[in-house]
C-alpha cells in the first residue's frame, strides 16, 4: 500500500456506528436501503428490491436517496445508463450531506447523441466549495450492460472506481491545508435530470423529447463492513491503472486549466 500523507483519528464509538450502518446496507435491497425522492411515479422498484428505474420525461425527471446517511463508506452500485439519444440528460450518482457547507462526493453522467460518448463528470466538494471537476470518456458503452461504480470514503483519501478501475483520487492533505470531508455524514443520491441548458456540448445540444421516457437502471448496490475499507489507499498496481485511464480517458482535469486558474492550480494539485 502507498505510504499515507495524514491519518484522521476516528473514535471507537464512530468506527463502531459505521461499520454496523454499513453492515446493514450490504443487503442491497432497494425498498430497504432507499426511498424516493420525487419524480412520482416516474421511479420504480422491480423483482423484489433487486431492481430499481428512474425515467424523465418532459414534465419531470425522478430521484433516490438512500435511507441510511453515512460517516466514512464504500459503496458499490451498478448502473445502466440512457441507451440511444440521452442528449440533454443527466444521471447522478453521489454522496451528500446538506447546507451551505455541505460536503459532496459526485458521479454525474452527461448524455450525449447516439453514437458519441458519454462524458463521466467526477468532483469533490469540501465545505461548500467544489470546482475540482475531472472528466471521462469510458473504455465500454455504459448503455448496453450495467457496471459498477464505485465511491470510496475514508479517512485517509476518496476513490473513485468504474468496474474496481480506480479513476480518480482525492487525498487527505489536511496537514498542507487543503479541506478534507470527514465531519459531516452524507446520504447517497441519484437522479435522473433534463440539463440541456449545459449538460451536452454546452447547451447548444438540447433534449429530443421525442426519445422519451429516459430510463436508467440500477442493481446490486453493496456498501461492505468497514474493517475491509476503513485504512485502504491505492497500492502500486492501483496508480497505474490510474495512470492508464487518466493518460487515455482523462478530458478535462481542473489541475490543468491555467485559464480558470491564471494564478496556479488549487494546492491539492501540486501536493498530490
Amino acid at each position: 500500500m502507498t505510504t499515507l500523507v495524514t491519518k484522521v483519528p476516528i473514535g471507537f464509538l464512530s468506527l463502531l456506528l459505521i461499520i454496523t450502518i454499513a453492515t446493514k446496507a450490504a443487503a442491497g435491497n432497494f425498498y430497504q436501503d432507499f426511498e424516493v425522492t420525487w419524480g412520482d411515479n416516474r421511479a420504480k422498484i422491480f423483482n423484489g428490491g433487486q431492481l430499481l428505474t428512474l425515467s424523465l420525461d418532459r414534465a419531470s425527471g425522478s430521484g433516490f436517496r438512500s435511507k441510511n446517511e453515512y460517516l466514512f463508506a464504500k459503496l458499490d452500485m451498478q448502473i445502466k445508463l440512457v441507451p440511444g439519444n440521452s442528449a440533454g440528460t443527466v444521471t447522478t450518482y453521489y454522496l451528500s450531506s446538506l447546507g451551505g457547507t455541505h460536503d459532496e462526493i459526485d458521479f454525474e453522467f452527461l448524455g450525449n447523441l447516439s453514437g458519441d460518448p458519454y462524458i463521466l463528470h467526477t468532483n469533490v466538494f469540501t465545505q461548500g466549495r467544489g470546482n475540482r471537476e475531472q472528466q471521462f470518456y469510458l473504455w465500454f458503452d455504459p448503455t448496453a450492460d450495467f457496471h459498477t461504480y464505485s465511491i470510496l470514503w475514508n479517512p485517509h483519501n476518496i476513490i473513485f472506481s468504474v468496474d474496481g478501475t480506480p479513476i480518480r483520487e482525492f487525498k487527505n492533505l489536511e496537514s498542507r491545508g487543503v479541506p478534507f470531508p470527514k465531519n459531516q455524514p452524507m446520504r447517497l443520491y441519484s437522479s435522473l435530470w433534463n440539463a440541456d441548458d449545459w449538460a451536452t456540448r454546452g447547451g447548444l445540444v438540447k433534449t429530443d423529447w421525442a426519445h422519451a421516457p429516459f430510463t436508467a437502471s440500477y442493481r446490486n448496490f453493496n456498501a461492505p463492513p468497514a474493517q475491509s475499507w476503513m485504512g485502504q489507499s491505492l497500492d502500486s498496481t492501483g496508480l497505474a491503472r490510474i495512470h492508464w485511464v487518466q493518460k487515455n480517458y482523462m478530458i478535462y482535469n481542473y489541475c490543468t486549466d491555467l485559464k480558470r486558474f491564471p494564478q496556479g492550480p488549487p494546492p491539492e494539485c501540486s501536493l498530490a
